[in-house]
This record gives C-alpha cells, structure tokens and sequence, in this order.
C-alpha cells in the first residue's frame, strides 16, 4: 500500500500504523493538482509494489466562500484537488491496470453536490457532482480492459480534521437530524471502500454508494404534520 498526501509527515505516520498492524505500506507526497507530481506517485507504487491493483482518490478541500465574493483562485484551487485531482490519478494509473488487465478504482465524492447543497460551498459542490459524472463516463471507457471505476459519497463523518468544525451545540443539531442519530466514523466508510476495491463488486462500475446514515431520506425533518 503507498500511502500519498500532500502532508508527507501525515502520510509517513499513516503507512507507519499500517505497518504496526501487520501490513506492507510505504509513503509518498504528492500534490494531486500537478500532473507531475501524480505521475511520480504511480511510479512510485509500481517500483515499490510490482503493480497497482486499488487506487482510491481522496484527495479534498473546503474552503466556504459565497458565490458572490468568492475569489477566482479558491475556486480554481478547489476544483484543482478535488476534481481535476481524480482525473490525473486515475489517468496515471490506467496504463499499469490495463497492463494488469485488472484494477478496482475506488473514488470518495460526497453527498454534498450530487444529492444536498450548502451555502457557501457551490465549488465543493461542483467538483463532487463533477466527480459522479467523470465515474460514469470513465466506466464506459475502461469496463473492457478489466478495471472499475465506483464512488463513495459519505454524509456526515467525524474525522479529527472535521471535528474542529463542530462545536458542542452545532454536532448536537446534526446528530438529531441523522437518522442514525450519530455521525459516521471512518470505518463506516472504509467498509463501503473495502467491498468495491474487492472481487465481491467485480460486476459493477459507474455506480456511487451513499453512506449517510440516512441524512439524505427526510422529505419533512421535522415529520409530516399529521403523522
């Protein structure tokens, strides 16, 4: 596994705990917005493991910013991560998959864009509902030569980059509102990952897998008057 992240300390602690729990793992900094710095990642995974079976972009950011202020450069600079990110990693990997004639491309959209909006975050939203429409035409291209391509769109997941976001009050309103009655933790989305990066999902591409708990079901969040 090549653990890749524009934070190399981040992605040396990462592959360093894949290792205490018994796996191979290696790191790798990358700037996903640079052609060429992607093309070295794949590189990189091919001289250190022989191949490259999974690929799973999940590169993000998001910074708010209303459409009316917003400047240019962050819009740019959103979509050059999160968007334009997924098509030059899955763009490098494709030779050596082709070569394979397997791989599993596993991509993290979200739900914010193709399924909710939130003000203040059109242009994350916009590179996610990008994201879904890139999944369904790349499946088109690649089913014949033995890769797939599916996505994940996550709802509300507490990581410890999402929790400096919520205070007390604030986590306490969505929680109510999740079905669930509680945010995601990484795992749950892991498990989603886990089965489309197997053999279990192999007659499936250019599909997304909600996994939200359930945020995006109500119609009335309050409930129906009369019910």
């Amino acid at each position: 596994m090549l653990i890749a992240d524009v934070d190399e300390s981040t992605a040396a602690a990462t592959a360093e705990s894949v290792r205490r729990a018994g796996g191979q793992a290696d790191h790798h900094r990358v700037d996903v917005s640079r052609a060429a710095d992607v093309r070295a990642m794949a590189a990189a995974a091919v001289k250190r493991f022989g191949r490259i079976d999974i690929l799973c972009p999940n590169a993000a950011i998001f910074d708010g910013a209303p459409i009316e202020t917003m400047p240019e450069e962050l819009w740019d600079r959103l979509l050059g991560v999160n968007l334009k990110g997924v098509f030059l990693c899955v763009q490098a990997c494709i030779p050596t998959m082709k070569a394979q004639g397997k791989g599993r491309i596993v991509v993290t959209s979200s739900i914010t864009g193709p399924k909710t909006g939130i003000r203040g975050m059109a242009h994350y939203g916009a590179s996610k509902g990008g994201i879904n429409g890139f999944i369904r035409s790349a499946a088109m291209e690649l089913a014949r030569q033995g890769i797939t391509i599916n996505g994940i769109e996550p709802g509300h997941v507490m990581t410890p980059g999402a929790e400096v976001l919520y205070d007390e009050e604030f986590k306490r309103a969505v929680e109510a509102f999740i079905p669930m009655g509680r945010f995601a933790v990484p795992e749950d989305i892991a498990r989603a990952v886990l089965f489309l990066a197997s053999d279990d999902s192999a007659y499936m591409t250019g599909q997304t897998f909600t996994v939200d708990g359930g945020v995006t079901l109500p119609e009335y969040p309050a409930g129906f008057p009369r019910s």
